[in-house]
């Protein structure tokens, strides 16, 4: 995420005065003060220092108020995939509200049904899309239907199955259900008492935990330990096990070969359904269309949000294989049906933007270039390991991060003003990244790189470049 670390630096300028219908000047920064509650910042600087107004943005740029430009290296939230200021989703969302605006799922539109084929055909296989507005909207949506796919299939006797395993440093959203798998303790903090039946295990974390084993015995003890934790809460009480491919907001933590295939093979002995959380990692983002093709394994239950519209328009999707679904038929008037409806999820608009953005992705080849752009940036960053407080720079595709520690021995994660004073100096040239912040309490440490799959050479020359002059001064601080 961008993380507003530059509000010292701000004044009532910030924010521009407008011209109101009637001719009376406003101020946008009093009335932002008085009126608007902005996400994960406090506010009571902002009296006096209000935070940036953005007013336009183009490809990977964004300006605001004050005519300054940034480049944006965080893509928005991880969703702008690809670029700002596309007119062709301008235009198709102008045209569908014209001709239907509106329409619920409990009937059907031809944008909504073009959509769900389109992802079916991406994804490879038959199956149903369940749409909704946002990540954590679209994974409440798998926990209801892993946990009645399981009282449906159940043979008589059998123990209710309505428990879920994540990992620790993990995110799936802010919603109850979604807070409760999501593994963060900050963003849990004074939500209590959360959902019962979420489990955490250890994320597939090498650079901090692999006692320096080869990789293989390293994955073979984080799927002794899955098991281990099936084993004693008891196998017939689990309903699924939900993870990202590569976790993003956690600290883009990359799993190694064999980890994914190990947790598939542990869910098909043990009947527990497979959720794979895309909201961060799909449609280009790590270099494959989806996250999990990297490793060849299929989930029971994807989900989707962010980079399926590239930001435009709030939607979401949770897609089931047709096994799954094909346990919610039955004849009318039994409850099997699945009881769950999203007003605003798959609205014509938002689904006739998601169809037009994945057009523009194939078309210009986005995949391709996030594969080829990510290996290229990576490559400009791999020399930051010189530096005695980088510990680590990974990622796949352009989901990219650099962890930052003390020192390399100990691997004790830089402290927070350290870590500020990077961010701020990144902005100051006026690059924005993102760090993990709001996550485990002494861990936000790791810089978060994620910029538009639109990318350019002399942009990522330009991020690289501020990023080792930042980097470079903390040894000066």
């Amino acid at each position: 995420m961008i993380v507003r670390l530059d509000e010292k630096q701000l004044s009532q300028k910030n924010i521009a005065s407008t011209d109101s219908e009637d001719g009376v000047v406003e101020d946008l920064a009093t009335m932002d003060t008085q009126s608007l509650w902005h996400a994960m910042v406090q506010h009571k600087p902002f009296a006096q220092q209000p935070p940036k107004c953005m007013v336009k943005a183009s490809g990977c740029m964004v300006t605001d108020s004050q005519g300054v430009e940034y480049f944006d290296g965080v893509s928005g939230l991880w969703c702008v995939n690809v670029g700002y200021g596309r007119q062709e989703l301008a235009e198709v969302a102008y045209e569908q509200m014209l001709n239907l605006a509106y329409s619920p799922l409990t009937m059907s539109h031809e944008p909504g049904i073009r959509l769900a084929h389109k992802l079916t055909e991406l994804l490879g296989y038959e199956g149903k899309v369940f749409f909704s507005t946002s990540g954590s909207e679209a994974n409440e949506t798998a926990f209801k239907i892993a946990r009645q796919y399981h009282a449906q299939t159940a043979p008589v006797g059998a123990g209710s199955r309505y428990k879920f395993i994540s990992r620790y440093r993990g995110y799936h959203g802010t919603t109850m259900g979604a807070l409760s798998a999501t593994a963060q303790a900050e963003r849990k903090s004074k939500y209590g008492p959360l959902v019962p039946g979420f489990l955490h295990v250890s994320p597939p974390y090498a650079y901090r935990f692999d006692d320096g084993q080869p990789e293989a015995a390293y994955t073979a003890s984080l799927l002794r330990e899955l098991e281990m934790t099936i084993c004693y809460e008891g196998a017939d009480s689990i309903a699924g096990i939900i993870v990202e491919p590569v976790i993003s907001g956690g600290g883009v933590i990359v799993p190694p070969d064999g980890y994914l295939q190990g947790v598939r093979e542990i869910c098909d002995r043990t009947g527990i359904l497979l959720i794979f959380d895309e909201v961060v990692n799909g449609f280009g983002r790590t270099g494959k269309m989806f996250g999990h093709q990297h490793w060849g394994v299929e989930p029971d239950i994807i989900t989707f949000a962010k980079g399926l519209t590239s930001g435009y328009m709030p939607l979401s999707a949770t897609v089931v294989k047709q096994h799954i679904f094909a346990a919610f038929l039955d004849e009318p008037g039994t409850d099997s049906h699945f009881r769950h409806i999203s007003t605003y999820g798959g609205t014509p608009v938002g689904t006739a933007v998601g169809l037009r953005n994945i057009e523009i992705i194939e078309r210009e080849n986005l995949v391709d270039r996030a594969a080829e752009m990510g290996e290229y940036l990576q490559g400009k960053l791999q020399p930051l390991l010189d530096h005695p407080n980088v510990g680590d720079v990974r990622g796949k595709g352009l989901l990219l991060g650099i962890e930052l520690v003390e020192d390399k021995v100990s691997k004790t994660p830089l402290n927070d003003a350290a870590v500020v004073s990077l961010v701020k100096h990144c902005i100051e040239q006026q690059v924005m990244i993102g760090r993990n912040t709001n996550t485990i309490p002494g861990f936000t440490n790791v810089l978060i790189i994620c910029p538009p799959l639109v990318i350019t050479r002399p942009e990522a020359d330009r991020l690289a470049n501020t990023l080792y002059q930042a980097v470079s001064a903390l040894t000066t601080r």
